[in-house]
């Protein structure tokens, strides 16, 4: 995927660019980033020329300062040593984790777990905690970084499960399939797979079982092709009841039986709390209420209607503040965001930073976790705030009320920015993305009752925090996958080497 972004004046493409130019590029820049806010009210083929001649001109090209790095605090300090970095929580290595009873027995069958990404997203952190928490279960595990794209989506979850002991392979479509037929795991783990790895393991037998982070996935249904290519899969497990809801509606040519529901969970063992006084004295937080986002930048967490609405909250509380880190996945729609927060009268208090190593320490440091996601399956960001105790707020997005509950104990759940969450998409979202949302007073009202009460809430985290992890326990999620893994593996063994079409049969779960 290629990456772009739409610049000012700093889109110079020499230092001998003259002023004159620099001005005349600045002011195509504010033309174009006009454009691109009000491109819902043009027909779809005038945006689609738009977009064409926007990433093919001068005026776009990658920019990796468009967020900040962790090398300054939030708020400058008033003294001249800064403080460290917070440590990282030690890694724990697959292979030292004990085993379940239960399922040792079965320790020789191998699941390769596959994902096109690898590195500090969502989709990513739960690849890495079945990566960690299988083998408890008995299965001996390879994780697969299977893209096409060069160089490819792997990072700092790549180099934390292969510093942990867990084999990591980063490959090819010729060289993937290679694999498969070489290695031949008991079964497939799929995490937004690309179609060559479904029909690779077609033709070498091996069954596999999707998970379904969200609809529309990370790599987008295709509900027209969705029924031939569901043919390839064995099972599905939504991580949402409303996940499971559009798939079997958007597919009803899949046996609902063969599509189950497993809530997300984390990786608990390593997210250990960070220390609140050390994690904010680095962030320059003295008595400032912190909001914290921890979402990719891109279209879909809506980043633009979030930044928005704080600054009516920030209006009416100057001691607040925004952070929203996260990876750079779309650097064209952020630097709508970021010219969004520079035109704001509180724009020093909204702070877009990338990804962060340890998130422990920022979610030590914050004071509430926001999200204004348009659709998101099954939040694990949200899990990770609420698993610290933080109030929360959220969009009515997948998920969504069975973490928070609907009594406002735990927090806040918001209207969808589109309205309904049933309609989400990629298209609808890009066509709400710089208008004004319907949740925007609701989202607002909730931010300024989590700062209005900040002393309560701050004296009930740790409660809600036990609460929270009694509920949504690691072990539970990761033994139900187990189990769905080991089913399929099971049929496939029953039916023969000779079986191609995947087996329907239903799940039951302990």
């Amino acid at each position: 995927m290629r990456i772009f972004h739409l610049g000012g004046a700093q889109l110079t493409q020499s230092e001998r660019m003259t002023k004159s130019n620099q001005s005349d590029v600045s002011l195509r820049g504010r033309a174009m980033l006009w454009a691109q806010r009000n491109s819902w009210r043009l027909p779809r083929t005038v945006r689609r020329a738009a977009r064409r001649l926007m990433i093919s001109g001068e005026l776009v090209q990658r920019d990796d300062t468009l967020v900040s790095d962790w090398s300054k605090p939030l708020v400058p300090y008033d003294r001249e040593a800064a403080p460290p970095v917070p440590d990282e929580p030690p890694s724990i290595p697959a292979g030292s984790l004990p085993c379940s009873a239960e399922l040792s027995a079965s320790n020789s069958k191998h699941c390769l777990i596959v994902t096109p990404v690898l590195d500090t997203g969502g989709l990513d952190e739960f690849v890495a905690f079945l990566a960690r928490r299988l083998p408890w279960q008995g299965l001996r595990v390879t994780v697969m970084c299977a893209n096409t794209a060069s160089p490819p989506y792997v990072g700092q979850l790549s180099a934390a499960l292969q510093r942990e002991g867990t084999t990591v392979v980063v490959t090819s479509p010729t060289d993937g399939c290679r694999w498969l037929r070489a290695n031949r795991p008991d079964v497939i783990s799929a995490h937004a797979p690309p179609e060559w790895i479904l029909e690779a393991a077609a033709v070498a037998r091996i069954p596999v079982v999707e998970t379904l982070h969200g609809i529309p996935t990370p790599i987008g249904t295709d509900w027209r092709r969705e029924s031939r290519r569901s043919k390839l899969i064995t099972s599905f497990v939504a991580v949402s009841d409303l996940v499971r809801r559009q798939y079997i509606v958007g597919n009803p040519s899949f046996s609902e039986h063969a599509v189950i529901t497993i809530p997300n969970a984390f990786n608990d063992t390593h997210r250990p709390p960070g220390d609140r006084s050390r994690a904010r004295n680095w962030l320059g937080l003295q008595d400032e209420f912190l909001f914290l986002t921890l979402a990719r930048h891109t279209v879909q967490k809506n980043s633009y209607g979030l930044v928005d609405a704080f600054s009516e909250v920030a209006r009416i509380n100057p001691n607040a503040h925004l952070l929203i880190a996260g990876r750079l996945d779309d650097v064209v729609y952020t630097r709508q965001v970021r010219a969004l927060r520079d035109s704001l009268p509180c724009s020093g208090q909204i702070h877009l930073r990338h990804s962060f190593s340890n998130p422990s320490a920022l979610l030590a440091a914050a004071d509430s976790f926001v999200m204004d996601s348009f659709f998101e399956g099954w939040s694990l960001a949200s899990m990770e705030a609420l698993s610290v105790g933080l109030p929360v707020i959220t969009s009515e997005v997948g998920g969504a009320h069975e973490q928070l509950g609907t009594d406002g104990s735990r927090g806040f759940v918001v209207p969808n920015p589109l309205g309904s969450p049933e309609n989400a998409n990629w298209e609808t979202a890009g066509l709400m993305r710089f208008r004004p949302q319907p949740n925007k007073a609701k989202l607002t009202w909730a931010m300024n009752s989590i700062v209005a009460h900040r002393n309560e809430w701050s004296a009930k985290r740790r409660l809600l925090s036990q609460s929270f992890k009694e509920k949504f326990s690691a072990n539970v999620c990761a033994r139900r996958h187990a189990e769905v893994l080991l089913h399929a593996a099971e049929i496939y063994k029953e039916r023969g080497s000779a079986a191609r079409v995947p087996s329907r049969a239903p799940i039951v779960l302990q």
